[in-house]
């Protein structure tokens, strides 16, 4: 049997766009090259990555990312200079020249194809496992969730029946009304 990688060796996995995608910087550093060498390999093979494997970030996304803290941390005088180049230095001693690339489950599989190396292919099982656990956890979550919103129905429909369970007790809750008693004698209604 195959061992888990350690949970630090798992990559980031981003919200961008409604998917779950992983940075090239933190693919690239998974597989063991350099982040410009794994754009240049997928820049030779393009026709394998279609939009849904492989897609560059946008300056915005970028920034949110940046604020979210997936991305490094730019010079505080603002990194985005174009729509598609980085060219401030990312904090770390590193240059980025254009904006980052992500990558969908299935692209991050297609990159250790193309790649070869060995330790691409042992770095795609460990991240698909990653993404099997996000999903994993998701799940989870919307199970939970829908027994959660099932609970709530039944509690409503409780409400309401103990509403009108009250409201029909109501009247024998409340203490009689206090009897008439006679009068005697001439009062002025009595005739």
């Amino acid at each position: 049997m195959a061992k888990k990688a350690p949970e630090s060796v798992l990559p980031r996995i981003c919200a961008v766009r409604r998917q779950k995608v992983v940075l090239d910087a933190d693919l690239s550093k998974l597989y063991g090259v350099p982040t410009f060498r794994l754009n240049e390999a997928l820049k030779r093979n393009v026709a394998r990555f279609p939009e849904d494997f492989r897609f560059q970030l946008t300056a915005d996304e970028a920034e949110n990312l940046i604020s979210q803290n997936a991305l490094s941390k730019a010079a505080p005088d603002g990194f985005l200079r174009s729509q598609n180049a980085i060219l401030k230095n990312d904090g770390r001693g590193r240059h980025r020249k254009y904006l980052p690339w992500v990558f969908t489950e299935h692209g991050a599989l297609m990159a250790a194809n193309v790649l070869r190396s060995k330790q691409a292919v042992q770095m795609s099982l460990y991240l698909i496992r990653a993404f099997v656990a996000l999903r994993k956890q998701l799940v989870s979550n919307l199970s939970t969730l829908r027994r959660l919103s099932e609970i709530d129905k039944k509690l409503l429909e409780h409400d309401v029946v103990l509403r009108e369970v009250l409201e029909r007790l109501q009247p024998l809750l409340d203490p009689p009304p206090a009897p008439k008693k006679p009068l005697i004698g001439f009062h002025p209604g009595n005739r």
